[in-house]
């Protein structure tokens, strides 16, 4: 929740007349060591995106990898000519990406504004599950490459 604050993945507002709000789930996952001993517990909100109708709630949907031959080529490009190879991880990746659709959610089971039980939340960021996640997260981390000149 507080990686989702930070980031103003949402604003709490009506419901406008033709539209429909997704519903939210809690997913939680134990995080082990090597020895099976507990190291921490997470949780995840995600959406219910199984409910989303293409041409109602998403229009295109994509989400690019990299062909396992591409990556044996950049590896075998890097080692010929000895340069230093990195990966990174994003955390929160989704919750990066911008939504440029109108996409309501309701309220998180467990975190309902009890001032405002009949308002949903209209996403800015988007969320796991929805279906159009993938490609609002490639669109943000393309612009932001680009933007640092690769």
């Amino acid at each position: 929740m507080k990686s989702i604050c930070d980031n103003h993945t949402w604003s709490l507002v009506e419901l406008p007349h033709g539209h429909r709000a997704i519903g939210l789930k809690w997913v939680y996952k134990v995080k082990r060591d090597e020895n099976g001993a507990i190291v921490k517990y997470k949780a995840r909100l995600v959406t219910k995106g199984y409910v989303q109708q293409p041409g109602v709630d998403f229009e295109e949907v994509y989400a690019p990898v990299a062909r396992l031959e591409s990556v044996r080529l950049v590896l075998a490009v890097a080692t010929h000519f000895g340069w230093g190879v990195h990966h990174m991880d994003v955390k929160s990746a989704f919750l990066n990406g911008e939504l440029q659709e109108e996409v309501y959610v309701q309220q998180p089971p467990g975190i309902i504004d009890n001032d405002h039980k009949h308002r949903v939340l209209r996403l800015h960021k988007a969320l796991y599950g929805l279906h159009h996640a993938p490609r609002a997260w490639n669109q943000k981390l393309d612009t932001e490459l680009l933007r640092l000149g690769f």
